[in-house]
């Protein structure tokens, strides 16, 4: 994680008023990976929760926070872009809940991320097409990451249950998204 979004957080008191750190990077980690480029003046406000006015004090600030986002898209799309993506550091499996908070909660940035390029990712990778069994792959395999207790519950009900299987999809995460990301620029740049 970027320490300088999280120390910002921190030193700014901002926790209440803003995605977490972890929540904010995985959802800066679906804008980089979208379709589309979304001019990120679009999506920031999301940041604290969509309000109209911002949590910050002064537009300096803002300006400050904004760069920090900016600079981490860029840092995402560059290895997304170049099959170099990773989980975060602070992203672990745990022996006890499956993934750590940190996973769950960079997942669910992923997911906001994703339902504000939805239709962007439909227009580009549509139902009927093979493209969209990937994407299906990547949202299926994030969404299992965020609540793995279920997705383990709904899988020992059907007699597949099994650890491993999770550390298959968390290690597989880094290739599907970077191959999900390079194939959606691939769609586009052919539009």
């Amino acid at each position: 994680m970027s320490n300088s979004l999280s120390q910002f957080i921190i030193e700014n008191g901002l926790e209440q008023n803003l995605l977490s750190a972890m929540q904010t990077e995985g959802f800066v980690t679906a804008m980089a990976a979208a379709p589309n480029l979304i001019d990120p003046s679009e999506w920031l406000a999301f940041m604290w929760g969509g309000e109209e006015e911002s949590p910050f004090s002064t537009h300096e600030q803002l300006e400050a926070y904004a760069n920090i986002i900016v600079n981490l898209w860029n840092e995402q799309r560059q290895a997304l872009l170049s099959n170099a993506w990773t989980w975060p550091e602070e992203c672990q499996l745990s022996d006890t809940e499956i993934v750590n908070e940190a996973t769950r909660e960079y997942c669910e940035g992923l997911l906001q991320g994703w339902t504000l390029a939805r239709d962007d990712w439909e227009t580009i990778m549509p139902e009927d097409s093979e493209d969209n069994a990937l994407l299906g792959g990547v949202l299926l395999s994030i969404s299992l990451m965020f609540d793995p207790e279920s997705a383990f519950a709904a899988m020992e009900e059907q007699g597949a249950a099994d650890l491993a299987q999770f550390e298959e999809i968390f290690n597989a995460m880094p290739v599907m998204l970077c191959g999900l990301t390079m194939r959606a620029l691939q769609r586009a740049e052919d539009q």
